[in-house]
């Protein structure tokens, strides 16, 4: 089973790109519906253009109808020449078609209820208009002259021709008004699609950026977890290699405890001699398995640790004064920390306090501060009468100490005084 914290990477990765996937499809997707709505804008201008002009075209015909028929009858009025009745025919033959192109128009898409409603004006108004021309017309070749002039001189014919082209004018306002709306419509869409599809391209490029960036964090993230795969089968490695050394260091501890039995078998004078050294052996192997923090419960207590890495070296020539609060150490801290004790006890005994007559070690713990700054400090005191001078140089054992240190994060500190030696370990240890 994966461990929790790939399962969220590995779900953040799938959420990121998703992310980007969605955002790269909506910037499509609306880059698409502004072209579209941009074309259907422009399409719908040219078609009201050209309805616009056909319908124009159609109410200047049915005008132009009306005033030249109506000439015709005016000067067939005047002068009685039949030459005059061929303006009045082409006028009479133009209104027709006219007014069927109109209607075809209207009927066809109709934009504004109002064009149905001046359609019909138009065709009533119209019809009355040659209507009453046709009777003029009629009355003049039948020689009713003063008729005919009555007709004339009366308004019918004059609101008739002012009432056809009130309806016209109408209709000429309101599809102008349509050609305007729409090209005031496809005007501003065109205005809209530049920056919107800018906007689009800077959500489509940031999605890409984005894609892009996930992409690089994806690599680096799988090249730290092939790292971190490499570095703890290192570390397993490493373990196993510590497991073995230390096994194996346990069994020479049992060989030399099981030949120093086997010397003492055949000599019984010598049998005191033999357990005290069997003791001190099994004293060095309790402080080596406190060096590598084997208490029962993988912890190490500071007190503990200290007297089980001492034991070896305890005698009434060789004392030591331990004090402290209790204090309980990781195996992890234990270890290094065992081995810095066991250099320092190693060291008195060989060139230290221990070495001489009379030599006294204190050791003491205290916690400094308080908090995540809390630290644990750690003081080893040598007094003697004659203490040993320092050589000048650092030793494998001055480096394993420093070394030990810094792998708590802490620091070592050694210096020489008149009447011996101190050293100053500080450990964080937060409360």
């Amino acid at each position: 089973m994966s461990p929790p914290r790939n399962r969220g990477l590995k779900g953040r990765r799938r959420f990121s790109a998703l992310l980007v996937f969605v955002l790269t499809a909506v910037g499509l997707v609306v880059s698409l519906m502004l072209v579209w709505s941009t074309i259907n804008s422009e399409r719908a201008q040219r078609q009201q253009a050209s309805r616009t002009s056909e319908i124009m075209t159609a109410l200047r015909d049915i005008d132009r109808a009306a005033t030249n028929a109506e000439t015709g009858q005016r000067g067939y009025f005047i002068t009685l020449d039949q030459r005059y009745l061929a303006s009045y025919e082409f006028g009479r033959t133009l209104y027709p078609r006219a007014v069927e192109r109109l209607e075809s128009k209207i009927r066809q898409d109709t934009v504004d209820t109002r064009q149905d409603q001046l359609l019909a004006e138009i065709t009533r108004r119209g019809d009355e208009k040659f209507a009453e021309l046709g009777t003029t017309i009629a009355m003049i070749q039948q020689g009713d002259i003063r008729g005919a002039q009555q007709r004339i001189l009366s308004d019918d014919g004059r609101l008739a021709m002012e009432r056809l082209r009130d309806a016209l004018t109408e209709m000429e306002g309101i599809e102008q008004g349509l050609l305007a709306k729409a090209v005031t419509k496809a005007a501003t869409a065109e205005y809209r699609i530049l920056p919107l599809l800018s906007l689009t391209l800077l959500l489509t490029l940031g999605s890409l950026a984005l894609g892009l960036w996930q992409t690089v964090r994806a690599t680096h993230a799988e090249a730290q977890a092939e790292q971190a795969r490499d570095l703890a089968e290192a570390r397993d490695r490493a373990d196993l290699l510590a497991h073995e050394l230390n096994h194996r260091v346990k069994n020479l501890f049992a060989v030399v405890l099981a030949i120093v039995r086997m010397s003492a078998r055949d000599q019984p004078d010598a049998k005191p001699v033999t357990e005290g050294i069997a003791a001190r052996i099994h004293a060095l192997l309790d402080a080596h398995e406190a060096t590598q923090g084997k208490d029962a419960d993988g912890n190490a207590s500071m007190r503990v640790l200290i007297e089980k890495v001492l034991a070896p070296y305890l005698s009434e020539r060789n004392p030591v004064e331990i004090s402290g609060p209790e204090v309980t150490m990781t195996s992890r801290e234990a270890t290094p920390l065992g081995l810095v004790l066991h250099e320092l006890a190693t060291n008195a005994v060989k060139y230290g306090a221990w070495s001489q007559e009379g030599g006294h070690i204190a050791i003491d713990w205290r916690f400094i501060g308080d908090g995540a700054a809390r630290e644990l400090a750690l003081n080893w005191r040598e007094t003697s009468a004659t203490p040993t001078p320092p050589s000048g140089r650092e030793g494998f054992g001055t480096m394993l100490m420093q070394s030990s240190a810094r792998q708590l994060s802490g620091t070592f500190e050694r210096t020489f005084e008149s009447d011996g030696m101190a050293v100053t370990m500080r450990l964080p240890h937060p409360a």
